[in-house]
């Protein structure tokens, strides 16, 4: 015999399951209240579970004692219900429930257990800050859209799971603690308690141990894991995150590209019904900075970029031309039938691009018979036509100028585009446009240390064609990197590696190592690669990023359990915090604040 409170009741069905044909059925739910009716002595109570809400009732005149039990419910109670199933009253339905047909009439209830008045209500469109949500993360998880994104979660990993079993990866799972490389970020650190003094690093990602799993002979990988980085945060960056990881042996970009591109038909098709269609578009980085500033690039709408550097560098206004002289770059975005913005909003843009260290936004109205703008008057007849050529300016354009290093010019520009496509509304938000962003330079140049870095990570493979140029012209060579861009949101990111010790080397010596340096931090890579390495190649996709425009979410927060901070901390359990002085000498450690 049961001894536990809910006796002999046991949930027979969930709270979205009975409908029209369940009538006259005695059946048990079971889950919370979402609310309670009192309708002239009926007690109606809208139950609801993870799967949705069923209304149940309790009618006097079938039971009053049970009608009494009810006056004592309240909002976010715990209780089971047994009791038949009964059409609604006509003209009482619900069109807008998938149980809107139907209601419980009960015959027996048990409160299994009471709650206070939540913090804010179960709903939606609740009108409250997201710390107030993260500070009570399991009253806000009950609402029906975060459950929905769970759900989308679990579905899409599902998804993944299936489609690589079938092309014959293995999942496997590679070390959480482990050594500090260089990799990009901050590593989140751990004290070594039987090793005093010596550390154990968070992965940044499984990078190295993929690369050791393909040496090992397991040419196909994969791995929904966690990885950390140390890093500030924003709302599509957190502390720790979710990567969809995989590496295959003998294969080149094509092999990785078509693999992705599968794998992204089968999680839209399974998680939101809807068919995408490969082959995916792809730009090389080149293009992709030149018509869109960005290496993410939002392909569901014009205005892309123009360069006009060669119009403007003889021109009379000092401004561009000054900047050409010091190795600059001048462009122009013709915001379409935008000369009805007004000074103010305009000023309001060139705020918006000085964050982007835009050092002034220059324009120009076009009107009928005349350009509107303090600019004009520097300009030849000739510029002006060449101008309105190369920009396809026409009457009641508004045409946006920035003037600087090429970074900054772009990074701007590419940033304004973005916001005037939200801005202006001429962006398909129920539109999937996938990009693949190919030829990523192999390095960039860090002027605050003074040396290269990688752009991607140091364990990507130079292009063949541009491994002459390694020595004497580094910035000149390109990498076999590629990126996969949604909606301007880059989801994921992988590359063909270094599969040759020798090759590896000259890499870690071009980024400034030596090798006493480099055998330190990575002799058990060159170890692995000097064994017999096949080539090798990966990607991995930002799981949380891919997940909230699968969810149409804003913020990765709102598809992640239990998320962070952007201060890192989390609101629900007050971490991090701090660790009694005993723990600290375990671990060998004082403070020092």
């Amino acid at each position: 015999m049961p001894d536990d409170i809910l006796g002999e009741m046991r949930r027979t069905h969930n709270c979205c399951e009975l409908d029209a044909g369940s009538v006259g059925k005695e059946v048990v739910l079971m889950g919370w209240v979402q609310r309670r009716r009192d309708h002239g002595g009926v007690i109606f109570i809208d139950l609801r579970d993870r799967e949705g809400i069923t209304q149940v009732v309790f009618n006097p005149e079938k039971d009053i004692k049970i009608h009494e039990k009810a006056h004592a419910i309240r909002n976010e109670y715990v209780i089971g219900v047994r009791g038949i199933v009964d059409n609604r009253p006509e003209g009482m339905t619900n069109p807008n429930l998938k149980t809107g047909e139907i209601e419980i009439t009960v015959v027996e209830i048990k409160i299994l257990n009471v709650a206070k008045t939540p913090p804010f209500s179960i709903e939606d469109k609740v009108d409250v800050s997201e710390t107030i949500r993260l500070k009570y993360r399991h009253i806000d998880l009950r609402r029906t859209q975060m459950q929905s994104n769970m759900i989308k979660r679990h579905k899409a990993a599902v998804s993944v799971r299936n489609y690589l079993d079938r092309l014959g990866f293995l999942e496997i799972e590679t070390p959480v603690l482990t050594r500090s490389t260089p990799e990009g970020a901050r590593d989140y650190l751990v004290p070594s308690r039987v090793n005093p003094g010596q550390f154990y690093a968070l992965p940044q990602s499984p990078q190295l141990f993929k690369q050791l799993l393909m040496i090992s002979g397991f040419d196909r990988y994969y791995q929904i894991v966690r990885c950390f980085r140390d890093e500030d945060l924003r709302a599509d960056r957190q502390p720790e995150f979710t990567q969809i990881d995989m590496e295959m042996s003998f294969v080149g970009e094509n092999d990785i590209m078509d693999m992705a591109e599968g794998m992204m038909k089968e999680i839209f098709n399974d998680v939101l019904g809807v068919g995408i269609k490969p082959p995916f578009l792809r730009l090389s980085y080149k293009d992709s900075i030149s018509r869109f500033g960005l290496d993410r690039p939002d392909i569901r709408f014009g205005l892309e970029l123009k360069d006009i550097s060669d119009i403007v560098e003889k021109s009379g206004f000092k401004v561009f031309s000054s900047v050409i002289k010091k190795g600059g770059i001048v462009k122009a975005l013709n915001a379409k039938g935008c000369s009805y913005f007004s000074r103010k909003e305009i000023d309001d843009l060139a705020e918006f691009v000085a964050v982007y260290n835009a050092r002034g936004l220059a324009w120009i109205k076009v009107k009928e018979d005349t350009w509107q703008s303090p600019i004009t008057k520097f300009f030849t007849d000739e510029e002006k036509e060449a101008l309105s050529r190369r920009i396809e300016m026409e009457p009641g354009d508004l045409v946006f100028f920035v003037a600087d290093q090429p970074k900054v010019t772009n990074e701007a520009l590419g940033h304004l585009r973005n916001h005037l496509g939200k801005k202006l509304d001429i962006i398909n938000e129920n539109e999937f446009s996938f990009v693949w962003v190919t030829d990523f330079p192999l390095l960039e140049y860090d002027e605050t240390e003074k040396r290269f870095q990688a752009l991607h990570h140091p364990f990507t493979a130079p292009l063949e064609k541009d491994l002459k140029l390694l020595k004497d012209d580094p910035l000149a060579v390109r990498s076999r990197a590629y990126d996969l861009v949604l909606n301007g949101s880059e989801i994921g990111g992988g590359s063909i590696r270094i599969h040759n010790k020798d090759q590896q080397e000259k890499v870690f010596e071009t980024l400034g190592m030596d090798k006493e340096t480099y055998e330190e931090k990575f002799g058990f890579l060159l170890s692995a690669l000097d064994s017999g390495a096949p080539p090798h190649g990966g990607i991995a996709f930002g799981f949380d990023r891919l997940v909230m425009i699968l969810c149409g979410q804003p913020s990765i927060r709102d598809v992640i359990a239990f998320p962070k901070t952007q201060k890192a901390a989390c609101l629900l359990t007050n971490a991090p915090a701090e660790i009694s002085k005993s723990q600290l000498d375990e671990l060998s450690l004082k403070l020092r604040i």
